[in-house]
């Protein structure tokens, strides 16, 4: 046996490092995780430290080369691993009959090393970190506690119901989001290729007529010769606001303050917050009734929010109960959170049912998120009708009404 230095956490959220007797690194895990430890790094005594660091290939590369493993992959094969460890059968076995019959051939190879790995002696836990971007840590520190506590098809079941819940869930604030914005773009297109392709040919025609134009066509006329003689300036300003506001989201603060603006928005802010509270509820609520201890659970839920503002609020939280505090107290004093669900996570801390009453308080918000979408959608339908109205068929007229008052005068002579 050789001696492997550890540093991970325990239980309890405490930071523990020492050393470990064990034939090889996947024992020395294993061995560690049965001692209630999470390892964040296993070196050989006297080697280089293995630490759980990955630098992996850039995600749309990995996409390129080898396809995308969907969250409906992944829903599909936690339900039958679940029944199938549910049936007896052997965690290996389990993994050798998901990696042939698997549809996604990404997957499919995914699922074979993580086979292999746990053939050699790793626990099930450990051979899942290998692919952060398929098994993000949510899910293998709940598979973990599955292992530990023997409720590994149950864990995998409550896994499967938060990952369909979950994608629900993103699947409506990005399609609330995404049809007034795709509606707009292909509104700006069809006005653009009006005013450069289209008006052009009018003003030619106009131009032989010799007359006056009324105010509203001479006004498109003008913003359509503005438009062709600074069009690569125009795209050349779209595109570096583009890039800038994407610089600017990319750093912490700038996050930040765009995120608090997005929840403080008018029209999007409230389903924001809802969708935020409801998907912090799932998650901690999942965690917590699979015996993730609640600081880690906190951690978890913080760095997987979304949203910057709720998770620093999240955070925070984690720091209030790290000093001994019970949840819903520093919850409060964020005031990020709407106070029936502090007021309801109080009442779950009181009766010992935290879990069910954090459940409860994401199927509430999970609910109230399919109204407030609904109703966003049949306010936004009309607005945008109305636009479209004003802006393409403003447009038309205007071209339209000096042949209308050439009508009229030779109709009148």
């Amino acid at each position: 046996m050789a001696t492997f230095a550890y540093e991970g956490r325990a239980a309890s959220g405490e930071t523990r490092s020492g050393t470990v007797e064990a034939d090889s690194i996947e024992a020395a895990r294993s061995r560690l995780r049965q001692m209630q430890i999470s390892p964040t790094s296993v070196a050989k005594k006297g080697g280089m430290m293995d630490a759980e660091i990955n630098i992996p290939m850039p995600k749309f590369l990995q996409e390129m080369m080898k396809g995308k493993v969907g969250t409906k992959d992944l829903v599909i094969f936690t339900r039958q691993f679940a029944t199938m460890i549910d049936s007896g059968l052997p965690l290996v076995q389990c993994l050798d009959i998901q990696a042939k019959q698997a549809p996604n051939p990404a997957f499919r190879e995914e699922l074979s090393t993580i086979k292999d790995t746990v053939e050699s002696g790793a626990t099930f836990a450990d051979a899942l970190r290998k692919y952060p971007g398929t098994f993000d840590e949510l899910y293998r520190n709940m598979v973990a506690a599955g292992e530990v506590g023997g409720i590994l098809d149950t864990i995998l079941n409550r896994l499967a119901l938060y990952l369909e819940k979950a994608d629900k869930l993103k699947r409506q604030i990005k399609g609330a989001m995404m049809y007034p914005i795709a509606t707009l773009v292909v509104a700006g297109v069809v006005v653009a290729v009006l005013l450069l392709k289209v008006v052009p040919t009018f003003e030619t025609m106009f131009a032989e007529f010799g007359s006056s134009l009324p105010a509203p066509t001479q006004f498109v006329i003008d913003m359509s010769k503005w438009m062709q003689s600074n069009f690569l300036y125009i795209v050349g300003i779209i595109a570096g606001l583009y890039f800038l506001l994407k610089t600017v989201y990319n750093s912490p603060a700038g996050k930040f303050a765009i995120d608090k603006i997005m929840l403080k928005s008018p029209v999007f802010g409230e389903l924001l917050t809802r969708v935020a509270v409801a998907r912090f509820c799932r998650t901690m609520g999942t965690m917590i009734s699979s015996g993730v201890p609640i600081l880690e659970a906190l951690e978890i839920c913080g760095r997987t929010a979304g949203n910057k503002v709720i998770e620093k609020a999240v955070m925070k939280v984690r720091e209030g109960i790290a000093e001994g505090r019970t949840i819903s107290e520093p919850l409060t004093e964020t005031g990020v959170f709407p106070e029936m669900v502090c007021q309801m996570i109080h009442v779950g801390e009181a009766t010992g049912a935290i879990d069910v009453m954090l459940n409860k308080v994401a199927d509430f918000y999970e609910e109230e998120v399919d109204q407030a979408v609904e109703n966003l959608t049949s306010m936004i339908e009309p607005m945008i009708m109305v636009f479209l109205g004003v802006v393409i068929g403003g447009l038309v007229i205007a071209m339209y009404l000096p042949i209308f008052s050439m009508a009229s005068s030779i109709g009148g002579g």
